[in-house]
């Protein structure tokens, strides 16, 4: 009997030691055919030209090339995102910012929000459409990113007049003219990986993840002294922001903030305990 395609990927995923073989071989199988990922089985056959596709989609694979970046989409909190090279893969941690801003935009009321490093609009986007009644503003310096992100707005549905995207970069002193400031919150989700240790990064991230995305300079927290500052400007007087982090950088970030006159209000953990969302307020945390 001849071997399924479903299964031969299966075969050839795990003997490159993918995690989620059967999960990947389905989801990679269904790209390539134009299916949903719930209809591959033993019994799913492929067109000629479809298993061309899959073909070279293995072959990324094997290369270790992220698998959202070869099918062209991630689930990231309630929704789907498009993503490609030039954006940073959203990652699960990240939901942990964007769960702690929902409670917070539900608790104040709040209305307008800017993400500094939009990348995929994954943060603010997921925001936008969990309250219709919020307006926002994303910034990335990369031209391209900012294309990915605009392709996420229309498929999400989100219109012009909710989501403004901008071309700029914090580092810019005309990040401090913007003409929706001040925001009754900030998201970042900055790079914070320091130089020296990009190269030891796994190869799925350092070799496929835009570098300006993970490069936070010498010490790691370069764009969080910008923020920082920039946020004094940015944010209204009740104001909140809220940043990710890396692993051990939580108590220099809060430091930076706080010397900045922001409150630190609390640091949340990510799935692995690892303190990764800080919550900052322009006043007294309530």
């Amino acid at each position: 009997m001849t071997e399924s395609v479903y299964q031969a990927t299966i075969k050839k995923l795990i003997a490159a030691n993918i995690v989620s073989p059967r999960l990947e071989a389905r989801l990679l199988i269904a790209a390539a055919a134009g299916v949903d990922a719930d209809t591959v089985n033993d019994e799913t056959r492929l067109t000629q030209s479809a298993a061309t596709v899959l073909e070279q989609m293995i072959e990324e694979r094997l290369n270790h090339k992220p698998l959202d970046k070869i099918i062209g989409h991630k689930a990231f909190y309630k929704y789907d995102f498009i993503v490609n090279e030039n954006v940073l893969s959203p990652r699960p941690d990240t939901e942990i910012l964007v769960e702690a801003a929902a409670e917070i935009i539900k608790k104040h009321h709040l209305h307008s929000v800017l993400d500094l490093g939009l990348g995929s609009g994954c943060i603010l986007f997921s925001l936008l459409k969990d309250f219709p009644n919020l307006y926002g503003v994303g910034i990335d310096k990369s031209v391209a990113a900012l294309h990915v992100a605009e392709q996420n707005r229309l498929a999400l549905d989100i219109s012009e007049e909710r989501a403004r995207l901008f071309n700029a970069d914090w580092f810019d002193d005309d990040i401090m003219n913007l003409d929706d400031a001040p925001f009754d919150l900030i998201v970042s989700n900055p790079p914070y990986i320091p130089s020296s240790d990009i190269e030891n990064l796994d190869s799925e991230v350092k070799n496929f993840d835009p570098k300006a995305a993970l490069d936070g300079g010498q010490d790691g927290l370069s764009s969080y002294r910008r923020i920082a500052e920039a946020s004094l400007r940015l944010l209204k007087d009740d104001g909140f922001l809220l940043t990710e982090c890396g692993i051990f950088q939580a108590h220099d970030i809060s430091k930076i903030f706080t010397a900045a006159g922001l409150k630190h209000c609390q640091t949340l953990p990510d799935l692995s305990g690892i303190e990764r969302c800080i919550i900052f307020r322009k006043k007294d945390c309530n």
